[in-house]
């Protein structure tokens, strides 16, 4: 077998892959990746037991053939070559990598023994890629990163018609986003590491999903994987949502953002980062205090609702991600000094954030 590929097209495909097959295993053939050469191109595929991914990259083949490689090896190899035009040929147990100057001989893994992937032709529902990425960015940050945690450690993806929601929250914060959808979008829920793969190898245009036993696929133009999902039953968080909301506040979100970052520089670091907000008479007045000093900042706000005041303390890092996905205004809806608040733009992009305040 002999094959010609682009130096970039091959090391982006491979940088894919790189990140999640396992650089060391107690099963050294889960290092390795497999390398399908037909007369359309390369397909690389592999696996950490998590995730299967398999990625297609195009290339002039004279002969088909499969073999089985260390994957980051292979990776690393890609990325030093000198040459943009690589040349590969299988010779028995043996690859030779060529570019420019450069040669390299690689042995080749047991195919046999490697583990059969198996990935899905057919999508069961479309969505549009950017805006699943977009959607599961925007609420990644409050999936709980503890291990005993269970389901709050990834991000639920649900139908709701012609639309579909995700959502993350990790007890103290929740976010949510709605994005369209076409066909039969099912409720799942992804772990949020496994979320991150499925937003790097989403481009532009539609991705399929279907679904399987535990397990959810996505197709993309050169990507195919198979995502392992989390058991259990997702909280009902809609009951944490506000419902009645006593004090609305809008104004840009870059400058509360700017705000909250400067007075958190003295907030207690032993006291759950907390910043003050005060509101009152259309200003929003910020302020943090710590071992070190005082901070205070205020900005102007438009200002409505039945409470002409209100006082509430929140994690600063927790406002800040709550604000990461919003562009141009931000509106605050607050329910009272102990109640859950939400933020979200006011472009009506789907997005909605809760935080709990903290307590006196």
């Amino acid at each position: 077998m002999q094959a010609q590929v682009s130096r970039k097209t091959l090391a982006e495909g491979l940088g894919l892959l790189e990140r999640i097959v396992p650089s060391r295993s107690s099963n050294p053939l889960l290092t390795s990746l497999k390398v399908e050469a037909t007369p359309h191109g390369l397909t690389m595929s592999g696996t950490n037991l998590e995730i299967d991914m398999a990625c297609f990259v195009a290339a002039d083949v004279d002969t088909e053939a499969a073999f089985v490689v260390p994957a980051h090896l292979f990776s690393q190899i890609v990325r030093n070559l000198g040459g943009e035009l690589v040349e590969l040929s299988l010779q028995q147990s043996e690859l030779n990598v060529k570019a420019g100057g450069s040669n390299f001989k690689l042995q080749t893994g047991e195919l046999d023994a490697y583990p059969h992937l198996s990935f899905p032709s057919r999508a069961e529902s479309k969505l549009d890629a950017k805006d699943f990425a977009r959607s599961l960015s925007s609420v990644r940050y409050a999936a709980s990163t503890e291990a005993f945690q269970a389901v709050f450690r990834g991000i639920k993806l649900e139908g709701r018609g012609t639309s579909a929601r995700v959502v993350a929250s990790d007890g103290f914060r929740l976010a949510l986003r709605d994005f369209p959808s076409h066909g039969d979008t099912r409720n799942l829920i992804l772990p949020a590491r496994s979320a991150d793969e499925i937003v790097r190898v989403l481009r532009d245009g539609d991705v399929g999903i279907s679904y399987g036993e535990g397990v959810l696929g996505i197709i993309t133009e050169r990507v195919r994987m198979n995502v392992k999902l989390l058991d259990g039953e997702f909280p009902d968080y809609e009951r944490v949502i506000p419902r009645d909301v006593k004090l609305r506040v809008i104004l840009p979100a870059a400058s509360l953002k700017e705000a909250v970052s400067r007075v958190a520089v003295l907030a207690d670091k032993n006291a759950n980062n907390r910043v003050e907000f005060l509101i009152s008479e259309g200003k929003l007045q910020l302020a943090a205090e710590g071992d070190y000093g005082r901070a205070q900042d205020t900005l102007d706000v438009m200002q409505d609702g039945a409470e002409p005041a209100m006082s509430l303390g929140f994690n600063a890092k927790y406002v800040l991600d709550a604000l990461g996905p919003i562009e141009g205004d931000a509106e605050l809806l607050f329910s009272g000094p102990t109640s859950p608040a939400m933020f979200k733009g006011t472009d009506q992009g789907g997005y909605l954030a809760v935080v709990v305040p903290l307590r006196v």
